[in-house]
């Protein structure tokens, strides 16, 4: 029979993608598992594996191709017959004396206990549909758990989890006004020379998320500089031990862990607005995104329970997830649970700017280049001037949930950890 292989769900909110590469041909056999297609979406490039056995029937798409959740990609030609010819067996079986020839052992009823059969495909699967593989019915040789399976349960709506709250409907809070239709573009070419290149992918992903982000949250900016002065000698001190042991030790791994530090002070700094339900969710767990800067733009993978781990941890994770983001090699996972969001401009010579919050969370802190300033030192009875190493941090807010307070006693924590290393190191019990 012909079975449609249509473009999955590939994670939080994640609607459309990008054919990258089209790995197979017109009729040429695929089993479960083997991948079949290349997609990037505006998280990250991923690789998409076949939920059939059976011979590619026709490919419906194309590299560079934009296609959205739900649309077929292609058509395998399977083994497995249609319904209508698997009647007759099941009506034989049920007349006196006569049994079909290789029937499935009875599943039992309730979870399975140990390990479920299934292939890896299937398994990924029923992570993206939050499904417990051990109480689906298998209809597998040897009780093994398919792609249909895990489908069909999902169907019937038996997931034992919940779903998340952000897909719920917004109904108390009107979406963002569609902007005005624009006029359109004078023809550039009469002035003199021009290229077009495609405005898709992440680029495009980022633009709706910062209109998104612009248009439904009002943001307020508060900045601070920060002495980091005895901060880049303990880093400097540290730096080699740090890489021989996998890691790289930059003023972020530090920032990430003050950061995590301090929001458990200010909780409502680590939140977002229902507005559907008319609830702020303080978030009890502090994953930290990490803006990168890759050749396609920018990528935020997230660092999870920064609170718990040690800066060695932080280092070796950080150095990992930005190498995987330059590779856009990244899994949905690590671009997903986000509660709050730290850029740092400093690497690249930014000095201060406006960062714009990463909808739905409350806040983001943005970091700029540490310089070298002259600054007097000493207090008022014996001041004197002295060279000390200063970087700015800009705190943008959401003026819904937090005011101007809220973000200067934000910024004045933290700042009061990374100028002492020693209440840093304090911080990490």
């Amino acid at each position: 029979m012909i079975r449609e292989f249509k473009l999955p769900d590939l994670g939080e909110g994640v609607h459309e993608g990008e054919i990258l590469a089209v790995r197979v041909a017109v009729g040429q056999a695929v089993r479960e598992g083997e991948i079949i297609l290349e997609v990037e979406t505006d998280k990250a490039a991923v690789e998409i594996p076949s939920p059939f056995n059976g011979t590619v029937a026709e490919i419906r798409v194309r590299p560079g191709q934009t296609v959205r959740v739900g649309e077929v990609l292609i058509t395998f030609a399977t083994e497995e017959k249609p319904a209508a010819e698997r009647e007759p067996a099941a009506a034989a079986a049920a007349e006196p004396g006569l049994a079909p020839a290789a029937a499935p052992p009875p599943q039992p009823a309730g979870p399975r206990r140990g390990p479920v059969p299934a292939s890896p495909a299937t398994r990924r699967l029923a992570r993206e549909l939050g499904v417990d593989l051990a109480q689906v019915p298998a209809s597998g040789p040897a009780g093994l758990v398919t792609a249909e399976d895990v489908r069909a349960f999902a169907a019937r709506g038996e997931s034992p989890e919940p779903p998340p709250p952000a897909a719920r409907p917004a109904a108390a809070a009107p979406p963002p006004a569609a902007p005005e239709e624009d006029e359109a573009l004078p023809d550039f070419s009469r002035f003199g020379p021009v290229e077009r290149v495609p405005f898709r992918s992440l680029r495009r992903a980022t633009a709706r998320r910062m209109v998104l982000s612009w248009a439904r949250i009002p943001h307020v900016t508060s900045v601070e500089r920060i002495d980091v002065t005895r901060l880049e000698a303990f880093r400097r001190r540290h730096k080699a031990q740090i890489e021989a042991q996998g890691g790289r030790l930059t003023l972020t791994v530090f920032a990430l862990k003050a950061a995590a530090s301090v929001l458990k002070a200010h909780p409502r700094i680590n939140a977002s607005l229902d507005e559907a339900a008319g609830e702020i969710v303080l978030k009890r767990h502090y994953h930290l995104g990490v803006a990168v800067n890759t050749a396609e733009g920018l990528i935020v993978p997230v660092v999870r329970d920064v609170d718990n781990k040690s800066l060695k941890e932080l280092a070796v994770e950080l150095k990992g997830l930005v190498e995987r983001a330059h590779a856009r090699k990244l899994s949905r996972e690590e671009l997903q649970g986000g509660t709050f969001t730290i850029t740092n401009a400093g690497a690249l010579g930014g000095w201060s700017f406006t960062p714009i919050i990463q909808y739905p969370q409350a806040a983001i802190l943005g970091l700029g280049e540490a310089r070298l300033e002259p600054v007097i030192v000493g207090g008022r009875e014996r001041p004197r001037l002295a060279a000390r190493l200063r970087m700015p941090a800009v705190l943008s807010i959401d003026h819904r949930l937090l005011d101007g307070a809220d973000a200067v006693g934000f910024l004045k924590a933290f700042r009061q950890v990374l100028e002492d290393p020693d209440e840093l190191l304090l911080s990490l019990v």
